[in-house]
């Protein structure tokens, strides 16, 4: 327990720091114009901005709440919304966003859905989020591809990588689903290999371990193939949570009183979805500083000045990231503290009874 506590200290310490070198190289050249134009802006589009991540949140939550119906009918959409809180934030404190699924799992489980249950809808929310992302971010590749690729010159092809790295991800996940003996004979040879090698240490755990994801996954997939109403939803669920995403930063340049027409509409969509693919190299918890550096690189080649993709930048991180975090932070502790309460509740009336 305090070598988690040390190591989520370590990660807020590294965000942190990380943020501030970003802002520091987005800011030095021209500060003052940045908060001018930040300041410029009506108060209630600083509202707006600050909802705006949150609104996303919600739409995860609200996701998580169609496939835990299956699992647990009384299941809420509030209850949803309080546990994508959660992986957010355990998502964005930890190296490439691996905490967030253990943490939903547990808030599950809290909430009276089996750990099997648990994972098999966390398992179902990652294939159709995975699979309509990338329908998505492909169809903006295809719409702007020849445009982009002429104004951001090579960074492109970085962007480009991160979108392959993402089909690949799609491929493995839909090969496993046809073909999992394939898989598991494929997986058996990875780690006698690697326990050769000695990185695997215990070479039957590790297949047990793998052989029964591999079985939870199969499952999943063959129940969601007389569930196509739900995933219906999920996936239309799914277009409006990126749509959220993704169109932020136009509105922000709206909000600032920039001049943009419904053609850059589509380029903040394509150029949000570009910084989710480069995020896909960025291990660093909440992919901290990278994050905010390709988002000014990608936006700068369009927009062309400075001091607006710098306020944009701000206002953007700042709605889906540390808002989110901080609103994800407040949850968690909140849901620790009421389910340690009934926890110590349950324990007390048990003891009253013996006696």
């Amino acid at each position: 327990m305090k070598n988690s506590v040390k190591s989520y200290v370590l990660n807020f310490l590294l965000i942190i720091g990380l943020t501030v070198v970003a802002l520091w190289f987005a800011l030095k050249d021209h500060y003052q114009e940045v908060m001018t134009l930040i300041g410029g802006m009506h108060w209630y589009w600083l509202v707006i901005i600050l909802l705006w991540g949150i609104a996303y949140a919600c739409v995860v939550g609200w996701i998580l709440a169609v496939f835990a119906k299956r699992s647990k009918k009384d299941y809420t959409v509030l209850q949803g919304i309080a546990n994508g809180f959660v992986g957010i934030f355990f998502s964005g404190i930890t190296p490439s966003a691996t905490g967030g699924q253990f943490a939903q799992a547990y808030i599950f489980k809290k909430q009276g859905i089996k750990f099997s249950d648990g994972a098999s809808i966390l398992w179902a929310d990652f294939i159709v989020y995975q699979t309509t992302m990338m329908l998505y971010v492909t169809i903006l590749f295809l719409a702007r591809f020849s445009h982009f690729m002429a104004i951001i010159g090579p960074l492109f092809f970085g962007i480009l990588l991160g979108y392959l790295v993402n089909v690949c991800v799609i491929g493995v996940l839909w090969t496993m689903a046809l073909f999992p003996r394939l898989y598991v004979r494929l997986s058996q040879g990875c780690v006698k290999i690697l326990a050769k090698l000695h990185i695997v240490k215990n070479k039957e755990k590790t297949l047990s371990s793998w052989t029964a994801q591999m079985e939870s996954f199969t499952t999943e997939i063959k129940k969601m193939q007389h569930e196509k109403k739900m995933i219906l939803q999920a996936v239309v669920l799914n277009i409006v949570r990126m749509t959220i995403q993704f169109t932020l930063p136009y509105f922000i340049m709206k909000a600032m009183g920039v001049s943009v027409g419904a053609d850059r509409f589509i380029d903040c969509l394509a150029l949000s979805s570009f910084v989710l693919m480069a995020n896909a190299f960025i291990p660093i918890p909440g992919a901290s500083g990278g994050t905010e550096l390709v988002f000014t690189a990608l936006f700068q080649s369009v927009v062309k000045h400075a001091a607006l993709v710098s306020g944009v930048m701000i206002l953007w991180r700042f709605s889906t990231y540390h808002v989110v975090m901080l609103v994800g932070a407040v949850v968690f502790l909140f849901l620790k503290r009421k389910y340690d309460s009934e926890k110590w509740m349950k324990e007390e009336k048990e003891v009253d009874v013996c006696e």
